[in-house]
């Protein structure tokens, strides 16, 4: 036997569940803190002159490796 639900019950699950959504709201989330001031690019320059510098030093290590005889 097969249950069949009637009209009646379909209606007021229908009823009932479009009340759970009409619901007032709560207060808004508080606001998000802003970032702190810090600039972004300091200390860039001095980390391009390290990069250049250390790969420079790395050309330089390879070539004299390279002249070297084994």
């Amino acid at each position: 036997m097969r249950i069949v639900p009637n009209k009646n019950f379909c209606g007021l699950a229908l009823l009932f569940s479009s009340f759970a959504f009409a619901g007032p709201t709560g207060p808004p989330p508080p606001q998000v803190p802003p970032p702190p001031g810090l600039p972004v690019d300091g200390g860039v320059v001095l980390l391009f002159v390290a990069a250049i510098s250390y790969g420079l030093y790395k050309v330089y290590q390879y070539k004299n490796h390279k002249k070297t005889p084994a």
